[in-house]
């Protein structure tokens, strides 16, 4: 007897038939954050060895609890599992491929671009850890706000069931749906009617990812040359305190000028990352630019596929016409000279002929209505969730700009603070070196 395929363990043990995201629907939640929060937290250094390789990684762990209260009855509400970015990696992949038409949220860069030269880029660094840590926790958060993707069992699994979970999303096969590179690149430069809003959605993405990609430029470079001047000033200490120990009568004034010039140089360093937070914040949206352009590839992909089916429609039909004019005697045509010279079909032959064509022509009349109600729906459906993403993208750069300039008011009113304060003690500097004279 064969034995039974193991399923998946059940993502909400000793529940009722109906899971909590099916009740959550049925009382009108759009999304996953109506009724559920979602954190990553307590990154962890980890070291595996196989076939005498070590493998080392960091892992995430994940908290889920349900808020909802008439939701309460799946356990005790709350959840916590461990995930690699491989797994982040492979969720991703799963939903770009199963919903082509939304603009999926994308992952935190793998290899770091765009720093000052004193931030940390290692990968296991506590800093690059902890943002990426924050990153990831945003991706989950866009995904269960997607009134689309956070409906996705396959996500809601992530978030719930750790073993098992990778059988879940191959078992889907999501991987047979992707479109080949090649087909891809075809699509592309082969559209004879290419759809104008999504020529322009390509354009719009390509001058978010430039403006986004100079703005973070410009941001290095001044990191860069702010970290240069805040920590000149460590000199400046350096020698304010050696010279307090040379006059005795200005001991005290140098001293306190050295300890600010001290405070002013080192900080810029806490400034400087808390900066790099809401580059990582600009960061999503530079990488955005590839997730719009992925939607304009799988449109190109369908218009190929469409303008196919029309060529071969009109191909089948063009040859019932020439079988149809040959049995009638019709105009001079290259076929019917070949048939004069060589011979050709009996009118048996020809009929039958002809009836596989009208057959291949209902067929393909079928598939061509098939792929334009494909294309329809693909392209409502992608306008949509781009103008979605587009309200969302004013939002969240109105905030991120707002929050910087905030963050940068407060730096300079700290300085002034500093500066303030090593004022009083240049005067007296002054003074006593005038009580000299």
């Amino acid at each position: 007897m064969e034995e039974e395929k193991e399923q998946p363990r059940d993502i909400f043990p000793n529940s009722p038939d109906e899971d909590p995201t099916d009740l959550a629907r049925k009382a009108g939640k759009t999304n996953l954050l109506q009724w559920m929060e979602i954190s990553v937290s307590e990154p962890e250094k980890r070291t595996t060895t196989s076939m005498k390789v070590q493998d080392t990684y960091i892992v995430y762990l994940i908290e889920t609890r349900i808020t909802d209260v008439k939701l309460k009855c799946f356990g005790d509400g709350t959840t916590s599992l461990w995930r690699r970015y491989s797994e982040f990696e492979l969720l991703r992949n799963y939903l770009d491929i199963t919903y082509p038409a939304v603009v999926v949220p994308p992952l935190p860069e793998k290899k770091v671009t765009y720093v000052w030269q004193n931030s940390a880029t290692d990968k296991f660094d506590p800093d690059f850890v902890d943002r990426r840590r924050a990153a990831l926790e945003i991706f989950l958060l866009r995904v269960a706000a997607h009134p689309i993707l956070s409906q996705d069992k396959v996500f809601i699994g992530f978030l719930q069931q750790e073993e098992g979970w990778k059988d879940l999303v191959y078992n889907t096969d999501f991987q047979s749906k992707a479109d080949s590179k090649l087909k891809s690149l075809s699509a592309s430069f082969r559209l004879k009617k290419p759809d104008r809003r999504f020529e322009e959605l390509k354009n719009y993405s390509n001058e978010l990812e430039n403006n986004i990609s100079n703005l973070l430029k410009i941001r290095a470079r001044m990191a860069d040359k702010i970290y240069g001047i805040h920590k000149v000033h460590a000199n400046y200490s350096r020698v304010f305190c050696e010279w307090s120990g040379i006059e005795k009568d200005m001991s005290e004034p140098l001293q306190s000028a050295g300890h600010y010039m001290n405070v002013f140089s080192q900080s810029v360093d806490n400034a400087l990352e808390d900066e790099e937070q809401y580059a990582d914040q600009l960061k999503e949206y530079l990488a955005f630019g590839d997730a719009l352009r992925s939607v304009c590839r799988k449109y190109e992909c369908l218009q190929y596929d469409l303008e196919r089916a029309e060529d071969n429609l009109s191909y089948k039909a063009s040859q019932k016409e020439q079988m149809v004019q040959g049995k009638a005697g019709g105009s001079f045509s290259f076929t019917g000279m070949k048939t004069k010279l060589f011979g050709g079909d009996t009118p048996e032959q020809r009929d039958q002929k002809i009836k596989q064509l009208e057959e291949q022509i209902q067929q393909a009349e079928q598939e061509l209505q098939q792929t334009n109600e494909d294309t329809q729906k693909f392209v409502e459906a992608a306008l949509r969730d781009i103008d979605r993403f587009k309200r969302q993208k004013v939002k969240d750069l109105r905030e991120i700009f707002t929050n910087y300039a905030i963050m940068q008011i407060k730096q300079s009113k700290k300085g002034i603070a500093i500066w303030t304060s090593a004022k009083d003690c240049f005067t007296k500097i002054i003074n006593a070196c005038a009580s000299r004279a």
